[in-house]
């Protein structure tokens, strides 16, 4: 078996190597990092290799070099925290690495600040957007240390930020962490929009400990947490169950058609907080309110379209859930553009009270191949009296769920 490769966390800054990482770094007959890294070791006169952003390239080099080569890898920070660790691992095998960490960025931004760190939420942005993740801690009142890139930096977050309202969330861009420009700024969301920063930093955002956090998400919540159009909503005990059939998780792509006031969408934030949210309404009042409704409740991972069904669902990303809670004479056509877009093994689930469009979801749904169940859910509410209570009956609601096989 060829020897392992070495992965060496630097912390932030070779300061932070031990004696033992530096002797392997100058035996290693190719070292592998990123430029910065690389330059702390010009004098070595070993074969380098640039990390770029072809880490599947970089992965079949090693696995080429390693018979015959005495291989480190340079990395900032702890390799396996958000580091490129897990990603050797994967590629070359646990055997075939051995890893040696470091203190990690966030350890040491926290040590600089002289703050614990043991309940801080760690959300990472390089080369990939977390914002839904980020905004529900957010929301929650947690501490958020966020690693960034030059394209998801401090002052694109601040934009994040103020775009959905939490404008009292205090900044501290901890910049050149190691270095001898080490800069750190506290300041405000508005304040960093207007700024420029290193794009070696790390961000650190704190909720305001007196603001009114966002209220407490949950599947089923009652229909006056909502804004919405008086009684043009998905209610509560249905939209439980329709979340139920939808089988929802995390990383995944939700396409919710005819949202109305989004409330399907605002909950399907509790599942799926690093995938991705479309939700998509014709009317303009609307709009609105699910707009309204995906500041409220922190959902950053949402979007919100508006157009007539079914335009503007070609230009969305193909989905794993979708969810049609309106589409009245078109929903056939819908249910057939959604099921060519639909990923393998994904769902569709329907919501109509009425019998032709159950109809229509079934059969067409039946005819596509898909597997088809439906549920009648039919709510009585108490209503007060004087001396009592009374049922009183919602509409009963038809779920038609559609499994691709």
């Amino acid at each position: 078996m060829a020897p392992p490769v070495t992965v060496i966390g630097m912390g932030v800054s070779p300061d932070d190597l031990t004696r033992r990482q530096r002797s392997i770094i100058e035996a290693a007959n190719i070292l592998v990092g990123g430029k910065r890294l690389l330059a702390h070791f010009d004098h070595l006169t070993c074969q380098r290799r640039v990390v770029d952003r072809d880490l599947e390239g970089m992965g079949d080099f090693l696995h080429q070099k390693m018979p015959d080569h005495t291989i480190v890898v340079l990395t900032s920070g702890d390799p396996l925290f958000f580091g490129i660790g897990a990603f050797l691992v994967r590629r070359l095998g646990a055997e075939r690495v051995h890893i040696l960490p470091n203190v990690s960025t966030v350890a040491a931004g926290f040590a600089r600040l002289g703050e614990p760190w043991q309940d801080v939420r760690v959300v990472s942005m390089h080369g990939r957007n977390h914002t839904g993740e980020l905004l529900r801690h957010l929301a929650g009142g947690d501490t958020v240390a966020v690693y960034t890139d030059p394209a998801h930096g401090p002052s694109w977050l601040a934009g994040i930020l103020v775009g959905n309202g939490f404008t009292d969330v205090s900044m501290c861009v901890l910049e050149q962490l190691g270095m001898q420009d080490e800069r750190i700024s506290r300041i405000t969301p508005a304040q960093a929009q207007a700024m420029t920063f290193s794009d070696l930093n790390l961000v650190v955002l704190k909720p305001d400990p007196v603001r009114q956090t966002t209220p407490s998400l949950f599947p089923g919540m009652p229909d006056d947490r909502f804004a919405h159009e008086k009684g043009l909503i998905t209610k509560a005990e249905v939209r439980a169950v329709s979340l139920s059939r939808l089988c929802l998780f995390d990383r995944a792509v939700f396409w919710d058609l005819g949202a109305g006031s989004g409330s399907v969408s605002i909950e399907a934030g509790l599942f799926i907080n690093r995938g991705d949210i479309y939700t998509v309404e014709q009317k303009e009042s609307r709009i609105r309110h699910i707009r309204e409704n995906r500041s409220r409740f922190g959902i950053g991972n949402m979007q919100v379209i508006q157009t007539r069904l079914p335009a503007g669902m070609t230009d969305l990303p193909d989905p794993d859930r979708v969810f049609i809670g309106g589409g009245g004479k078109a929903l056939a056509d819908i249910i057939h553009m959604a099921a060519d877009r639909l990923k393998p093994s994904g769902i569709i689930v329907i919501n109509t009270v009425l019998i032709d469009n159950l109809t229509t979801a079934t059969k067409t749904m039946e005819g596509l191949g898909f597997d088809v169940d439906m549920v009648q859910i039919q709510v009585n509410r108490a209503t007060p009296m004087p001396f009592s209570h009374r049922l009183e009956a919602a509409n009963p609601v038809w779920i038609i769920t559609g499994c691709r096989p």
